[in-house]
């Protein structure tokens, strides 16, 4: 059975299926933020969508990470790395992309078993 989360007009932020939860692009809605606290924000994001999935961080596999800049890498890392259950980090990539708004630093998407 598909269950849809926080459906919108266009999508949903989060879809899940068959033992998976699939999460959509997330973003800071305080795009006025530096891009630690926008990290946090998205991380928290994901983390409230997971559970209202039916899961939590430690069964994430993948993260996909979005930075405007890659030269933030290592700023938001230090975020990320805080927040990552270490015992069970998933895969990941984090590219260089050009955003929807020039106001957005970070920009992740994510997979977890349900």
């Amino acid at each position: 059975m598909i269950k849809r989360f926080q459906v919108g007009s266009r999508m949903s932020q989060a879809v899940s299926y068959n033992g998976f939860v699939y999460i959509a692009g997330q973003v800071a809605d305080d795009r006025t933020a530096d891009l630690q606290t926008q990290t946090q924000s998205v991380l928290q994001k994901i983390e409230h969508l997971l559970a209202e999935a039916g899961t939590d961080k430690s069964k994430l596999l993948a993260i996909d990470v979005f930075l405007p800049a890659i030269v933030d890498f290592d700023k938001m890392n230090e975020i990320y790395d805080a927040w990552i259950d270490l015992k069970n980090p998933p895969a990941r990539a984090c590219v260089e992309a050009r955003l929807a708004d020039p106001m957005i630093l970070v920009e992740m998407t994510a997979v977890a078993a349900v």
